[in-house]
């Protein structure tokens, strides 16, 4: 049961890396889409689509780096996710343009970076 739990933890980690590729790819390509080509604003701005991705960001990252806390007892993973989580939410809270993309790009590195952390805490 045990080895099933940190199985578990472990892919939540590794899809939390992967949402974060992923939500960062949709930024940079949104910011140059519409930005520079004027194409597909009203799609992949979607202010939907940012706060689904969050809602989905805040639950990966809060249950796969709490169970870390409780795997390793290592906080940092955890304290560093929660603050790109927090800047995430700034992110759709500036509205869009460059700001908001600055705030993406460092709030999902810093998800991403806390996820990595906590896999190699746990080793």
């Amino acid at each position: 049961m045990r080895s099933a739990i940190i199985a578990i933890r472990d892919r939540l980690d590794r899809a939390g890396v992967l949402l974060s590729g992923l939500c960062m790819v949709h930024c940079v390509l949104g910011v140059v889409l519409v930005g520079v080509l004027g194409l597909g604003g009203g799609v992949l701005m979607s202010p939907a689509i940012h706060r689904y991705g969050l809602v989905l960001a805040l639950a990966v990252g809060l249950v796969s780096l709490g169970f870390g806390v409780m795997r390793h007892g290592r906080l940092g993973p955890l304290v560093l996710g929660g603050f790109g989580l927090a800047l995430m939410a700034a992110a759709i809270a500036v509205g869009h343009g460059l700001p908001e993309a600055v705030l993406t790009v460092l709030g999902v590195s810093l998800v991403a970076f806390a996820h990595i952390r906590n896999l190699h805490a746990a080793c």
